[in-house]
């Protein structure tokens, strides 16, 4: 079984800073992508960025330029350092993992942690 726990939601203002962890257990295999994803009040759950095992990234067009996603591969964590915050970005944020190759791949989900920017 694979756990994600999830930290390093909060409150911030307008234009500041924080940063999610997530830190995968279980059985991970090396082929895999690990992301965030993000659910706001009456909407739908969203991608925000995503990290494979080979260090590719994407991120949502909306994000770009002012998240960075990273990894620690030996640790299984994934991180998002979130800058220039934006009231926009408040929402419930998901730490994703597709465990395994393409075909074989199951999804796993953290409980989410939220994060409130105030204008």
């Amino acid at each position: 079984q694979v756990q994600l726990v999830e930290s390093g939601g909060g409150l911030v203002q307008a234009g500041g800073s924080l940063r999610l962890s997530c830190a995968a257990s279980g059985s991970i295999f090396s082929i895999n992508v690990m992301g965030w994803y993000r659910q706001a009040p009456g909407k739908q759950r969203e991608l925000v960025a995503t990290i494979t095992n080979t260090g590719s990234t994407n991120y949502e067009d909306r994000v770009k330029g002012r998240f960075t996603i990273s990894r620690v591969y030996a640790k299984n964590t994934v991180y998002l350092q979130m800058d220039s915050l934006r009231p926009e970005d408040t929402a419930v944020y998901y730490c994703n993992l597709k465990n395994g190759a393409l075909g074989g791949r199951k999804d796993y989900w953290g409980q989410g942690t939220q994060v409130t920017v105030s204008s």
